[in-house]
């Protein structure tokens, strides 16, 4: 089962998160959420429900650098 860790503002930092995660080895997706006050839409960042844990920790310690 797939687990929304993270909502992204944009496509661009919903591309970033999700190479981020592939790096680390963690199989990351990405769907629409939405649409932000900034006009680009909102987009939900999945993992898998076993590796959300492990995702939210690589997203707490790099989340500035995406």
């Amino acid at each position: 089962m797939w687990t929304v860790v993270y909502i992204a503002a944009n496509r661009l930092q919903s591309d970033n998160i999700k190479k981020l995660l592939c790096r680390e080895g963690i199989l990351a997706d990405s769907r629409p959420a939405g649409v932000s006050m900034l006009g680009d839409g909102l987009y939900e960042i999945l993992v898998l429900e076993s590796e959300a844990e492990e995702a939210t920790s690589v997203l707490c310690h790099n989340i500035t650098g995406v």
